[in-house]
This record gives structure tokens, C-alpha cells and sequence, in this order.
């Protein structure tokens, strides 16, 4: 006998918002809801305390206001194994902000003609057209933009967080041969395969490895001596230790060499290549238009261990860069919001008068 379905229906529509509730109520990420609730402390430094207190290892905070010398932030720990106090200039693993370093260094090459951003993956790495979907249509623009459609290594069966990535090229095997997940620029979907075929792109035009583009067209004319495009160039002791919640390794030695994500460094170096990269001076004029026309302008990075953000805020001409030691569990959003705390505090500490129009 079939059981009448109306009643059914009734009954789920008010069973399930309960359940929902239930959920929510439950299994909230508390410690991002605390934080956001919390009244606003008067100072960048409590304000950095109180997010240690809230359950993040460690926080770097680099504040950048034009016209003034640049201020550094910290709390808890840079080694919590052996209890080494937080350092502000400590070298850190900024993961895809290392994009924006590779999208600047494709709009310089694309500004000197030596890239077009009409070129297509087929006709700059032809090796790869027969085995990723639709490589004769998608565009050097569009793997900048990430509406390749190109599906993200890291969401493929067989990647793990957990495992050494230090074969830059190892990743872009777990994707060769599967569908697109949309077609070419019909949206936008981010896709970290996206810079690993840019970087491979750069190195096939260059004849050289990219990394010494970055490093002589980019880092050298700004003088950032604390940055560099792989943890193999660095003294593991001057990096801060990263700490994923359920894991008892520090992550410190978790090697990524993946374009777009391996890059380490301070948070000062990091705020120096932003301003920069958002007033014009790294790029010039017709780079700077390219890019503009491109990418973004300020981004964040997650590498197990490692959180980071770095974004230019117009409205009161200022660069404000964060780092956090601490990934999983619930501590995504309590980063998240302690950002945005930290730049409403700036913000309410310009005068108005100082504070450049939208």
C-alpha cells in the first residue's frame, strides 16, 4: 500500500528548517562568530592579541598608509613547538598570492609583444592540446582570469594536501585527459591548474625557468631581498611555523612547488610589491592597463599550515597584509573576519580628510 505523499511532504517541510536550525546551532565555526560579535578594540595590536586568544598559532599584521612609515603587528608563536614568539618580519608561505607576482610577470610580456593574450594553450604548449579539453580555444586571458574551465588539480582524486608536492609538473597529470568543467570563458571558476599552465607557458617563451623573470624583472627593481619563489632558496629556521588543526607536524617543511603557490615571504616584502603593483610603478603604463584588464589586484593564499592576505584599500590609501599560522577546523572564517577587523580599526584611525574617494 502506497503511504499518501501530501502528508509526507507537510511533514518534511517543517522537520527539515528544524533540522537545519539544529545544525546550525550546533556545528557553528564559534570561534570566526565570537570574533565577528565581539565589540571592536581600539587598537591593531589588541585586536591581533585577541584573535591568538580566539585560536589562531600565530598572526603577522603589515599596515602600509601612504605617506607613512609602515607599521608591523604580532601575537603568539612563530615555532609554537618550541615556543618562539611571533616576529612581524618573519618569511612565510604566502601560497596564491603567488599569483599575482606570475599575472604581473605575464603583462609585462604580453606589454613587450612576446606573449599575446590571445594565444591559446594549443599553440604555446602544443604537447598538451590533445589532452586538455578545448586547448585550441581557450586563451592565455582566459587562464588569467580563470574562465578556462580547466578543472582544479587540487579537487582531482588523487591529490592530497598531506603529501610533498615538489614536482611542480606532478599536479597537472591528475587533470590531463578529463572533461572541462564548462566551456571556455563561459564563467569564471578558479582553478589553481590555471597559473601551472601560465608558468609553464612563461617558461617555454622565456627559454628560462619563470621564477628568474619574477626575480629579476619584479623583485630586484623593488628591492624585495625577503622574497623568493621557492622554499628551496630559504633558511627553514627565518620561516614561520604552520600548524593544521588534528595534525601534530608543523607543516614548516611541507614543500609546494606548484606555480602559483610556492612562493615565501615577509609580510613587509609582500605589502612593498602590492602598492606598488596597484600605483603603477612595477608595471609602467601599457603592463599596467594589460593587468588591470586581467586580474585582481589583491588576493588571499591557504596552504595547509598557512593563511594569508594582502589587499591595496583605496579608500583610505592603504595596504594591509595578514598572515595566520593556523589552517582547519574552524579558524578559515575567524581569519576571514579578523581581516576585516583589523582594516575597520585602520580605517577608523584616518582622518577623513586623508582618505582618498572611491
Amino acid at each position: 500500500m502506497k503511504r499518501p505523499v501530501k502528508p509526507i511532504i507537510r511533514v518534511l517541510r517543517i522537520v527539515m528548517p528544524l533540522v537545519a536550525l539544529v545544525c546550525a546551532i550546533t556545528l557553528p565555526p564559534w570561534p570566526g562568530i565570537k570574533a565577528w560579535l565581539a565589540p571592536l578594540p581600539p587598537t591593531v595590536q589588541q585586536q591581533v592579541d585577541d584573535a591568538v586568544a580566539d585560536g589562531l598559532d600565530g598572526v603577522i599584521v603589515y599596515v602600509d598608509r601612504a605617506g607613512q612609515p609602515p607599521c608591523f603587528y604580532a601575537a603568539g608563536w612563530k615555532d609554537f613547538a618550541h615556543r618562539v614568539p611571533a616576529d612581524p618580519h618573519a618569511l612565510f608561505k604566502i601560497a596564491s598570492i603567488s599569483k599575482l607576482y606570475i599575472a604581473a610577470a605575464t603583462a609585462k610580456l604580453v606589454s613587450q609583444h612576446v606573449l599575446s593574450l590571445d594565444d591559446t594553450v594549443a599553440q604555446r604548449l602544443p604537447e598538451l592540446a590533445a589532452h586538455i579539453a578545448n586547448a585550441d580555444r581557450i586563451t592565455l586571458r582566459m587562464l588569467l582570469q580563470h574562465r578556462s574551465g580547466i578543472p582544479n588539480f587540487v579537487d582531482a582524486k588523487g591529490f592530497d594536501w598531506g603529501n610533498q608536492q615538489g614536482d611542480r609538473h606532478a599536479p597537472l597529470k591528475l587533470v590531463l585527459d578529463q572533461p572541462a568543467d564548462f566551456a571556455p570563458d563561459a564563467k569564471r571558476e578558479y582553478s589553481n591548474t590555471n597559473y601551472l599552465l601560465i608558468g609553464a607557458i612563461l617558461d617555454r617563451v622565456l627559454g628560462y625557468p619563470h621564477q628568474r623573470y619574477i626575480e629579476q624583472q619584479i623583485l630586484q627593481p623593488l628591492g624585495l631581498t625577503h622574497t623568493f619563489t621557492s622554499m628551496h632558496q630559504v633558511n627553514l629556521d627565518e620561516l614561520a611555523s604552520g600548524r593544521h588543526y588534528h595534525v601534530d607536524a608543523d607543516m614548516k617543511a611541507l614543500d609546494f612547488e606548484t606555480p602559483g603557490g610556492s612562493m615565501i615571504a615577509t609580510a613587509q616584502d609582500v605589502g612593498v610589491f602590492l602598492r606598488a603593483l596597484n600605483d603603477g610603478t612595477l608595471l609602467g603604463k601599457d603592463a599596467q592597463a594589460i593587468y588591470a584588464a586581467t586580474y585582481d589586484f589583491g588576493h588571499k593564499g591557504w596552504l595547509p599550515g598557512y593563511q594569508s592576505i594582502a589587499r591595496y584599500h583605496k579608500d583610505i590609501d592603504t595596504v594591509v597584509v595578514m598572515f595566520a599560522s593556523t589552517t582547519g577546523g574552524d579558524v578559515e572564517l575567524l581569519v576571514n573576519v579578523v581581516y576585516g577587523r583589523v582594516v575597520r580599526i585602520v580605517r577608523a584611525q584616518t582622518p577623513t580628510g586623508d582618505r582618498e574617494p572611491d
